[in-house]
Parts: C-alpha cells; sequence; structure tokens
C-alpha cells in the first residue's frame, strides 16, 4: 500500500498560488512562514526572491505585478515584520495594485491575549486592515482553500489593491485532508457592449476634443485602441502620471503628463469634449481639483465608484477601456470625422510649448532628460522615486514608449524606488531598467542593492547627490528663511555601490553624464551613475505663494 503524502496548510496555500498563475513569490523568510517556504521548495515551479527587507520585498511585488500585469505575491513573518511591510503596502493601495500579502500570525491560541507572544503585535489585523484593500485571519486550518481563494478574488476585483492573508504560526504546518474543491464553471453569456447614439455624437460632433487617460488603459492593454481612436479624432492626449506609456510619448497629439500647465489649461477651457478613461483626477495632477473640465466630460472606467469622485461626469460608461473603445472605434470606424487641420497644430504647439517650458525653466538637467531619450531604448522601463528630478523632471520630459514601463510612487513615499526597479527587473530581465533617485530617500532602502545583484537583476541607478532633502529645503527657505533637519551626512555612494557588486562612477558635468549613461546601458550589469547636483547646478523650482503660506501660523 502507498503511504499518502502528508497534505499541510503551508502546501494548500502553494497549490492555490501555482492554479493562480503565480510564478514569482518575492519575500524574507522567518520562523513564522518557514514551512510556506518549505512547500513552495517542495513544489518546485515558484521562484523565490530574496529582499533584504520587507518594505522592499512589498515595493518588488508591486513592481512585479505592474510591469506584467500578473498578481504580485509577497511573504513576510509576523507582526514586526508584518508591519515593516506595512509603508509599502500604502503605496500599493494607492497605486491600486492587485497584490497578495502572506504573514504569518501569533500561535492562534494567544492571538488577542497580550501573551508577548514572540513577533505579536496588539492588533495585527486592525493594523494590516488599514493598509489594505482588505485584510484576513485563517481560523480554520481546513478551510484554507475556500480562504486563499477569496483573498485572490478580492486582490483581482476592481477597485484592484492589496489584500492580506494572516496565517498563524502553528497553522502552517498542520496536517488537513487533501480533498479537492471543483468550482463548477458558469460560462457568461457575452454581453455586447452598447454606447448610446447620444454619447457617440457627441463624440462624432466635437471640433476640440482632448483624451485624458490613466491607468485604466495599461490595465486593460487598450493601448491599440486608445491609438486608434487618436487616429480617428485627433484629440489633444494628455495622461496622469500613472497613464504614461498608455500611447507612446513621441506621438505628435501627445502632450503628456502636463495636465496642470498654462498652456494646457488653454486648451481646456475651449475644449467642446473631454474622453477620461480610467483616470481618478489626483489633486497632484488637476492643480487640487481647480482645473476647468469641460461640462461635456465623457468618463470611461470599470469602477463604478470613480464617477463624479472628483469631477462631474455628464456620461459614465462603466466597462473595461478595452471593450468600451473598441465598441467606440467600431462605430467612428464607418463615420466620415473631419478634424480640424487648426485645432490639430494648435494641440501639437501645445505639446512643444509645455516641453520647451519646463526645459529651459531646469537647465542644466533638461539636457540630462534629452540625452536619456536619446539614449534608452523604447522598451526601458522607468522608476522615479520621490526626488525633486524624478516629479519635476522625469515623469514629464522622459518619454515612456510602452504600457506598463513607468512606475512612480503613487503614494508619495520617499525611498521605495529601488526596490521597485529591482522588482521590475526580476519580471521584465530583458528589459532596461533605468532609477531616478535622490540622495536622502535612496538611503532608505539602500540594502536592496544586494538583492539586485543576488538575484541577477541589473539596474542602472541615476542617484542626484546634493546632499540632503532638496524639496524640504525649499519650503522651509520659503516659508521661514531658514533650514533645520534637511542636511544629511552620505556615505560615499560610489564606494557603497562598488562593495554591493555595482559599476559605479560620479559625474559632475553634462558631457560626463551623457558618457557614463551610455557605458552603464552597455555593461549589462547593475551600474550607479552618481550626480553631483551641488557641482552642475541647483534644479530650479518654485511653489504657488498660497501654498508656502500653508507652513507659516494663519487662522
Amino acid at each position: 500500500m502507498v503511504k499518502q503524502k502528508e497534505f499541510t496548510v503551508a502546501d494548500a496555500i502553494v497549490k492555490e498560488l501555482v492554479e493562480a498563475g503565480v510564478d514569482t513569490i518575492f519575500g524574507i523568510v522567518s520562523i513564522h512562514n518557514m514551512p510556506i517556504y518549505e512547500a513552495m521548495l517542495k513544489e518546485g515551479s515558484i521562484r523565490m526572491a530574496t529582499a533584504r527587507g520587507e518594505s522592499g520585498a512589498v515595493n518588488m511585488a508591486d513592481a512585479y505585478s505592474r510591469t506584467t500585469g500578473k498578481l504580485g505575491v509577497v511573504l513576510t513573518s509576523t507582526g514586526a515584520g508584518a508591519g515593516n511591510g506595512a509603508g509599502s503596502l500604502t503605496e500599493t493601495w494607492n497605486s491600486g495594485t492587485p497584490l497578495l500579502h502572506i504573514t504569518g500570525e501569533a500561535d492562534y491560541s494567544y492571538i488577542g491575549k497580550d501573551l508577548r507572544y514572540i513577533h505579536e503585535c496588539k492588533d495585527q489585523q486592525k493594523m494590516m486592515d488599514g493598509v489594505n484593500k482588505s485584510s484576513y485571519l485563517l481560523r480554520l486550518p481546513r478551510q484554507i482553500t475556500p480562504f486563499m481563494r477569496t483573498a485572490i478574488s478580492d486582490a483581482l476585483e476592481v477597485p484592484k489593491g492589496p489584500v492580506t492573508v494572516s496565517i498563524p504560526t502553528n497553522f502552517q504546518a498542520q496536517i488537513i485532508p487533501q480533498n479537492q474543491i471543483i468550482e463548477t464553471e458558469i460560462q457568461p453569456e457575452k454581453t455586447e457592449i452598447i454606447v448610446p447614439e447620444e454619447i457617440m455624437e457627441a463624440i462624432i460632433s466635437a471640433k476640440r476634443p482632448i483624451v485624458w487617460t490613466g491607468d485604466g488603459i495599461i490595465h486593460s492593454g487598450a493601448s491599440e485602441e486608445l491609438l486608434t481612436l487618436v487616429e480617428k479624432l485627433h484629440p489633444a492626449v494628455v495622461t496622469s502620471e500613472s497613464g504614461k506609456g498608455g500611447i507612446p510619448e513621441n506621438h505628435p497629439l501627445c502632450i503628456g503628463n502636463f495636465a496642470a500647465t498654462p498652456q494646457f489649461i488653454e486648451l481646456l477651457k475651449k475644449s467642446d469634449l473631454l474622453i477620461s478613461i480610467g483616470v481618478r483626477f489626483r489633486e497632484t495632477e488637476t492643480a487640487e481639483g481647480t482645473l476647468p473640465l469641460p461640462e461635456n466630460h465623457i468618463n470611461i472606467d470599470l469602477n463604478p465608484h470613480a464617477f463624479n469622485r472628483n469631477y462631474p461626469t455628464k456620461y459614465g460608461l462603466i466597462g473595461d477601456a478595452k471593450s468600451v473603445l473598441q465598441t467606440i472605434n467600431k462605430t467612428l470606424a464607418e463615420k466620415d470625422v473631419q478634424p480640424e487641420s487648426s485645432y490639430v497644430e494648435e494641440v501639437k504647439a501645445c505639446r512643444q510649448a509645455v516641453r520647451d517650458d519646463l526645459n529651459e525653466t531646469i537647465q542644466p538637467y533638461g539636457d540630462f532628460a534629452n540625452m536619456m531619450n536619446v539614449q534608452l531604448p523604447e522598451n526601458t522601463i522607468l522608476v522615479t522615486d520621490v526626488t525633486m528630478h524624478g516629479y519635476i523632471w522625469g515623469n514629464k520630459l522622459v518619454d515612456i514608449h510602452e504600457p506598463g514601463n513607468y512606475l512612480h510612487m503613487t503614494g508619495g513615499g520617499i525611498g521605495q524606488g529601488l526596490p521597485m526597479a529591482v522588482g521590475a527587473k526580476i519580471a521584465q530581465p530583458e528589459k532596461p531598467v533605468v532609477l531616478i533617485a535622490g540622495d536622502g530617500g535612496f538611503m532608505v532602502n539602500a540594502g536592496e542593492m544586494i538583492s539586485a545583484v543576488q538575484e541577477d537583476a541589473p539596474i542602472i541607478v541615476l542617484l542626484f547627490d546634493d546632499g540632503g532633502y532638496g524639496i524640504l529645503q525649499y519650503y522651509q527657505d520659503a516659508a521661514y528663511g531658514r533650514q533645520t533637519a534637511v542636511h544629511l551626512k552620505n556615505p560615499d555612494f560610489v564606494m557603497m555601490a562598488k562593495s554591493m557588486g555595482f559599476e559605479a562612477e560620479k559625474v559632475t558635468s553634462v558631457r560626463e553624464f551623457d558618457h557614463v549613461l551610455e557605458k552603464a546601458l552597455t555593461s549589462n550589469q547593475s551600474y550607479m551613475v552618481v550626480v553631483d547636483a551641488n557641482k552642475i547646478g541647483d534644479l530650479k523650482y518654485e511653489d504657488s505663494p498660497e501654498y508656502i503660506q500653508s507652513f507659516r501660523p494663519h487662522q
């Protein structure tokens, strides 16, 4: 008689992950997740990518999901380990990334009893609930299969987001029946998408249309459909930061991530139609909700709660962007739509003007962006950390040509760029990955440099070193006329990078940057380019007097 192999809760977890198509998991091994690691090793098909901190591990899984469209999965320890990942989970929640966070929990009999079990925290479930879309605690080991399926489904359902499952340590190695749950498949009837004639007429009759795209285009894989729409209507196309790459940014009608600029605002004021697709209209991109959107506003979104959230919607179309655009394009193909040549030229002029203005304002760093556009292959993944060089020019002047090839910190937390870049390279090993980072934020997760080397995930880091928190130096000077706690003692970044297996060089001029970037791109290994920002010059930035005043005493 053949003895049946023992089947544990950990085995069931791995089985469900494999059936969900998971091929890579990021994390850190712990005494509180060892049985799950052992189950993955035994199963054999999942790559286990090791980070040096739980925060970085979550970022890597987040980037993996954003660049592939798949479910991101991260495995951490309980209590302090889960807490270390919490900050990065808020980023994942902000970006709407489908991510499954598997963490241990204290022995189930100890939870909530204040017995100070190792790694225990006061209320892990409440902590995880605060940073996730949802959080689940396994209470009955034999229910692990439906428990995991519910969590995975939750992460992938619109609105997508991170979901934490907490598995008590005493449950993970528990032997359970290896019974099969077979879900009967109900074949959904194909629902024909119908766009009302009133909406089609609004599109066809528009003389000054604008299309505003967000990450809904990228999530639905609708870039081709978007391009078809643009070639038919000849609208001005503006993107949210999350929507960069939904349309190639060298397209002559793509204004890009320049919504809150005087030139584009003038287009908005004169526009007779706005089609927004998968856009949140975040306050940072709409001048805190003050942009004058036209009343004739068609909003396409899969999430029914997206409509009228930040701006009024005249026509709300609930549906997947790809399917809705296919229907619209099919109808438009049969119509004679004649774009006004004068408007097309106006859009092209706006595209050039916003770039010229920014380029001139930030020199010599506009030259850096131009060099990157010349040298970077079109399939490059660009990651911008929360640094002035990232959110003033990197996210606007460096062109993205493919969907999923731009990653930024949607929630605004510093230091997450490095692990994001590592996760992106693991997800897309055939694509170059370039990170724009500042010295202050970079040190938050600097240990993840060695993860890039260990995981054979070569990335290029463009580190802009000005010896402090540049944006805060500006705000403190502007608001108070003095600075405090914003100057940093930094390591020798070149030496540090080389000690971790990177090639590294410091540059002190625009010409040197051009030369070293070329070397980095051809090296096929992890490379750090340390840009001495103090020698090259300050990055000029000026905020509104009203915002500066908000830091001073006021009623």
